[in-house]
């Protein structure tokens, strides 16, 4: 007999617009802004699950806490049960971002060369622009290589506002 697997999902209001939180059982699997692409259709009750309110999951209530410290600049580091699912390696790419520091950036070339090969970056970009758990596995500071904003499921808009709140957008892209 296989697990049973109970998803739930919330939105929360931000200033970057609406945000949907996907909790499967105890952990966080999706974090997706309205237009996001990559999002799960509406439709889908089994990416999606059922609809609640943050304060209905324990989960969901902590990552709605979370990304609000977050977005008010009162958090730096997320502390979440967290679960991707993915390619080998697109999981190692996800365990590169989670390493860049709050406040710091890197470039597809540089998390390709830590997979093995500096050949990868377009391949890198597409898994980094896969990433389910935006702002929580940080792909939003990964940079072209001349450093400038490239590549963001959300929108560059959303990009610029998240590197500026951590005070890493290059002055030249302000």
């Amino acid at each position: 007999m296989e697990p049973s697997h109970t998803t739930h999902h919330a939105v929360i209001a931000s200033e970057l617009g609406p945000i949907t939180l996907i909790a499967r059982n105890e952990n966080l699997v999706g974090v997706y802004f309205a237009q996001h692409k990559n999002r799960p259709l509406a439709e889908s009750k089994a990416t999606l699950g059922s609809l609640i309110e943050p304060s209905q999951h324990t989960t969901l209530a902590l990552a709605a806490e979370q990304l609000t410290q977050y977005l008010a600049g009162e958090l730096r580091d997320f502390s979440l049960p967290i679960h991707l699912e993915g390619s080998e390696f697109a999981l190692h790419t996800w365990a590169l971002l989670q390493e860049i520091p709050y406040g710091s950036t890197t470039t597809y070339g540089e998390l390709a060369s830590k997979l093995g090969n500096r050949h990868f970056a377009q391949r890198v970009g597409q898994v980094v622009g896969a990433n389910p758990l935006s702002i929580i596995v940080p792909c939003h500071r990964v940079v072209g290589a001349d450093g400038s904003l490239t590549g963001y499921a959300g929108g560059l808009e959303r990009k610029r506002h998240l590197l500026n709140l951590e005070g890493a957008l290059p002055e030249a892209l302000f």
